[in-house]
This record gives C-alpha cells, sequence and structure tokens, in this order.
C-alpha cells in the first residue's frame, strides 16, 4: 500500500487534485461565493491539513523506499552467490583445461598466474574484501 501511494503521490494528477483542492478551500473561505468561512485567513485548517499531508506521504515515501532496498540488497546478494558459482564453475574448467594442456605437452605462456587463477574463491573472503574496502572509503 504505502508503494502504491508514494507512486501516485509522484504524479501530475496528485499535483492537480491538491492544487484544485487548496484553490477551493481558499475560495470558500475568502468569501468569494457569500458563504461564511470555516477557516478565515490565515487559514490554520489548511496548514494543518497540509502538515498532516505532508507527514503521511513522507512516512509512506521512506516506507516505499525501505521495501525497494530490501529487493536490492537480495538481488544484490543473489548476484553475489551467482558470481561465485561461475567463478568456482571456471576455475575447475581452468583445471580441467590444464590437464589437458598437460597431457598434450603443450606449453602456455603466462604460467605464474595460473596459480592464482585456479584458486577457489571464498565467499567469506569476498565479502570480508568488500568490507575493508567499505571501511577504508568512510575513514
Amino acid at each position: 500500500m504505502a508503494a502504491k501511494v508514494a507512486h501516485f503521490a509522484g504524479t501530475t494528477a496528485f499535483v492537480y487534485i491538491n492544487a484544485a483542492f487548496f484553490a477551493i478551500w481558499i475560495l470558500l473561505n475568502v468569501g468569494l461565493f457569500g458563504l461564511k468561512p470555516f477557516d478565515p485567513f490565515p487559514f490554520v485548517m489548511l496548514t494543518t491539513v497540509v502538515s498532516l499531508e505532508a507527514i503521511f506521504l513522507s512516512l509512506f515515501v521512506l516506507l516505499s523506499q525501505n521495501r525497494m532496498q530490501r529487493v536490492a540488497d537480495e538481488r544484490s546478494e543473489l548476484d553475489l552467490q551467482i558470481n561465485l558459482l561461475a567463478e568456482h564453475e571456471l576455475t575447475r574448467l581452468m583445471i580441467a583445461v590444464d590437464l589437458i594442456v598437460e597431457k598434450m605437452g603443450i606449453e602456455l605462456p603466462h604460467e605464474h598466474e595460473k596459480e592464482e587463477l585456479e584458486a577457489d574463491v571464498k565467499p567469506a573472503d569476498v565479502l570480508k574484501e568488500i568490507e575493508k574496502e567499505n571501511n577504508e572509503d568512510d575513514s
């Protein structure tokens, strides 16, 4: 519900509805239609209504943003897991190719990188490195 309210509050229809509401309120309370004002100038009741609307809209927007952040965090976690799985599979593939190359007696350039590339990446190590970089950025 919060997402729907926040979405509607960001439309031009919402702006037009508010503008019409405020205009009617003000016109009714300046005596334009010959009616006795129920909220004479400086429109204290209108100010209260607008303040309450702003408070609730802010809360709905914050709720919506929090939900969107949770979804983004979940997607980010899934992306990390998929990337780590792909890294693991590529490492296994490299080992298999190296065994084939060794059996065929082919010598490949850049042998010094081979051990580093064939090492499995542990998720905990990746997370520690990310946290370390984030802490350095915050300093």
